[in-house]
């Protein structure tokens, strides 16, 4: 058996194949130091403050001692009266996500990002279904409703018409809250917050490589509802022919 030969090295204890496995060891112990560290913070609080992740938002109280609390935010140049639209608005069956439609749709998922502002689908009660896909088999259920201000809404359970439970069915609890809050300047902050608990170790394990792709998809939203915003409040004086004001497309084309 060759030096490179890892029998060969665990039998011979010699001092390269000694350093071969202490290298080894502390690339791996430094690869998840700085996920741990750097990257999971980050991606975590995207663009949000030290207050704006301590802050209690509305509907936080819904889920008692979750497992990850997420605060992402970003400030958009229109004040909230014309950021709470987009808000509103989202869902498979109405406005989309404003995020990559086509990786959603890779899933089948039906989604198509509105540009501008449809009056039918402005208005949100507590208990509407949040739509997750066109066909309308799941989503999230709006358990606190502010026009203006705050949109709460947890995973929902459509067999039994209510949010869903950590101690029932799926085996966790995912809750989405949108708060805008006035900037200086007629600015806004929006921040998105994800709250989630599970039932059981073994549902925790399955959902942890959901986190990356559930950032991908978050910090794309955000930035879309911000050209959205933006792009309506600095072209307010433009209007489509079907009455509604112009929008500048999202940054990646998509409508």
């Amino acid at each position: 058996m060759g030096e490179g030969d890892p029998m060969a090295c665990a039998r011979c204890g010699s001092w390269s194949c000694r350093r071969r496995g202490v290298a080894a060891g502390l690339a791996a112990g430094a690869t998840v130091l700085v996920h741990r560290e750097v990257v999971r913070p980050w991606h975590e609080r995207w663009g949000a403050t030290d207050e704006e992740v301590a802050a209690v938002l509305p509907g936080d109280d819904l889920i008692e001692e979750p497992a990850d609390q997420i605060t992402r935010a970003i400030t958009i140049d229109a004040p909230p009266d014309e950021v709470w639209p987009w808000v509103v608005q989202i869902g498979a069956d109405r406005g989309g996500f404003y995020s990559y439609d086509w990786l959603e749709n890779l899933f089948g998922l039906g989604i198509h990002s509105a540009d501008r502002i449809v009056p039918e689908w402005q208005e949100r009660q507590v208990g509407d279904l949040v739509f997750a896909e066109a066909k309308g088999s799941g989503g999230w259920y709006v358990v606190e409703v502010r026009p203006g201000e705050v949109l709460a809404m947890q995973v929902g359970d459509p067999s039994v018409g209510r949010p869903a439970r950590r101690d029932e069915g799926a085996r966790w609890q995912f809750q989405w809250t949108f708060a805008l809050r006035e900037g200086p300047g007629g600015t806004t902050r929006l921040l998105v917050r994800e709250r989630v608990a599970f039932g059981s170790a073994v549902t925790r394990l399955v959902m942890a490589p959901i986190g990356l792709v559930s950032f991908a998809m978050t910090r794309k939203m955000l930035l879309g509802i911000k050209v959205r915003a933006e792009g309506r409040h600095h072209r307010s004086g433009d209007v489509q022919p079907d009455g509604q004001p112009a929008v500048q497309p999202a940054a990646d084309g998509s409508r």
